[in-house]
């Protein structure tokens, strides 16, 4: 279980939308830092759900 809003629930998130790696540079989404993964999220999944 991660704690909403940490960067394991990012990740769990983002992996539920279908992305598993960075769109641009084609890593794994764990090599990155929480604000690079939380501003990802927020381009990709929060904003088709509104």
């Amino acid at each position: 279980m991660a704690y909403p809003y940490s960067k394991g629930w990012f990740i769990k998130e983002l992996k539920n939308a279908g992305i598993t790696h960075h769109p641009v540079e084609k890593r794994k989404l764990e090599n990155y830092k929480t604000h690079i993964i939380r501003s990802l999220w927020m381009e990709k999944v929060k904003n088709q759900q509104s």
